[in-house]
């Protein structure tokens, strides 16, 4: 039986394993991780009040609602700053490739959490952006769209050099070139790692709940300052960021086993 193994037997590595075999391994696993919760609960001797939690659940539906509008709208705007910051790194101009550059390092080398204090403090304070959801919306896809930028670039340069020469030979422009033959190779290499940086900034949404946005997480702590029910609030939590994240997760990985199957 080695499909119970982390190591799986060489002839069956290559193989896929089949649906009943899958479903008894997340079903071990999930019996295995309900049975520390349960154990863990059961030695603080919680009492557990979900009526309470219930009487807040249209707060709780509002909130999760704001985290879908905000991801999706930070989604559009991070891929747009992605696409554009990966021409600029492959851009001819001196200037626009070390801007690009600059904007990308400080972004990946600097905490969100900073990030969201410091523009919603500082800028949006110097250009009079009173408006919270337009200043998260704006740090959050400053924030991915580094992260998509790079993704981008690395499935543009995934395309062999011999290819781009061809495009030039038959007459094909710079702009022709990628839009015929960079492109549309690249989107099916990145697919897969643009789906988990879309799950990554839905979890990421979180932080803004430190400048005062009505989300998911915000009216959480709203509920759990009110009612002291700490666990159910966030256990609430828990599961709707799941319910979000879980099927763009399992989206990626089918998307990965595609791309790897097919080249």
């Amino acid at each position: 039986m080695h499909w119970f193994w982390l190591e799986p037997h060489p002839a069956q590595a290559e193989r896929r394993v089949s649906w009943p075999v899958a479903l008894l391994n997340w079903a071990l696993a999930f019996l295995l991780l309900g049975a520390v919760c349960a154990f863990s609960f059961s030695q603080l001797r919680y009492r557990w009040d979900w009526q309470t939690i219930g009487s807040y659940q249209g707060f709780f539906w509002r909130g999760w609602w704001h985290t879908v509008g905000i991801s999706l709208v930070s989604l559009v705007f991070s891929l747009l700053i992605g696409l554009l910051t990966a021409l600029a790194r492959r851009s001819g101009w001196l200037v626009l490739r070390a801007l690009s550059r600059l904007y990308v390092e400080v972004i990946r080398g600097t905490p969100l959490l900073v990030q969201i204090s410091f523009a919603f403090y500082v800028v949006a304070d110097a250009f009079r952006i009173e408006n919270r959801f337009v200043a998260g919306v704006v740090t959050l896809s400053v924030f991915t769209g580094a992260f998509v930028g790079e993704t981008i670039r690395g499935g543009i340069e995934s395309i062999g050099a011999s290819q781009l020469d061809s495009a030039k030979a038959i007459g094909l422009t710079r702009r022709q070139t990628y839009l015929y033959v960079i492109f549309p190779q690249a989107i099916r290499v990145i697919l897969p790692s643009l789906a988990g940086i879309f799950a990554n900034l839905i979890k990421d949404s979180s932080l803004l709940s430190i400048i005062s946005i009505e989300d998911f997480t915000w009216n959480a702590q709203q509920v759990a300052a009110l009612t002291f029910n700490h666990f159910e609030c966030y256990l609430v939590l828990a599961g709707g960021y799941l319910v979000l994240t879980l099927p763009i997760t399992l989206g990626a990985q089918y998307l990965e086993r595609r791309t790897k199957y097919e080249t």
